[in-house]
């Protein structure tokens, strides 16, 4: 085979390559391809999925999970939907009661009083 030709398809092997990579470039392969600009009710919201930010995907996207198992990715720079994820994230506060007193006899397990 000549130089030529070798050169030739070196080139050809590198334009393939380089076309196939431009179809797969860093920050294009997201999951959700549409957002949805409203929150539907909060009762029906099974499970909800924060991503962040990463190599294949630029952008944090919020895919939430209904009852009926329909999945539908929701647009976190709307003010709804950032209340309901600072809703979500917030810490819940204990219900239960603390003891107020600890009482101890020789012999016997601690016990709690209130």
């Amino acid at each position: 085979m000549s130089s030529f030709m070798k050169a030739f398809l070196l080139l050809a092997v590198m334009v393939c390559m380089s076309k196939a990579q431009q179809g797969h470039q860093s920050g294009d392969q997201c999951l959700c391809q549409r957002v949805h600009d409203r929150i539907g009710s909060k009762t029906d919201v099974k499970d909800i999925h924060i991503y962040p930010a990463n190599p294949f995907c630029n952008k944090v996207e919020i895919v939430v999970t209904i009852k009926s198992g329909l999945r539908y990715c929701l647009n976190p720079k709307l003010k709804a939907v950032q209340k309901l994820m600072a809703s979500i994230m917030k810490p819940k506060t204990s219900t239960t009661a603390r003891p107020t007193e600890l009482t101890s006899t020789p012999g016997r397990t601690n016990t709690a009083r209130i």
